[in-house]
């Protein structure tokens, strides 16, 4: 019997890591799913919580300065 992470608040940053360890900002929960955003904005996904957990300092800050490089390029977030 595994036992169910628990939901993260909308905002936080997560690692999928069926995804090649893809880190995207937490949205919500989608029926078994868990949905995320990408940090420099596209299309949300949805993943297994099982294979989401919370992004460590350094994805942090990677995905924090990838969002700021894609807002000085004009990229919509």
């Amino acid at each position: 019997m595994s036992v169910k992470p628990a939901v993260p608040s909308v905002g936080t940053l997560m690692v999928d890591t069926s995804r090649r360890d893809r880190v995207g900002e937490f949205r919500g929960v989608s029926g078994p799913y868990w949905s995320l955003r990408p940090v420099t904005g596209g299309t949300e996904w949805e993943a297994e919580p099982e294979d989401v957990r919370p992004a460590d300092p350094a994805e942090r800050l990677r995905a924090k300065t990838a969002r700021a490089n894609a807002r000085s390029h004009g990229a919509l977030l």
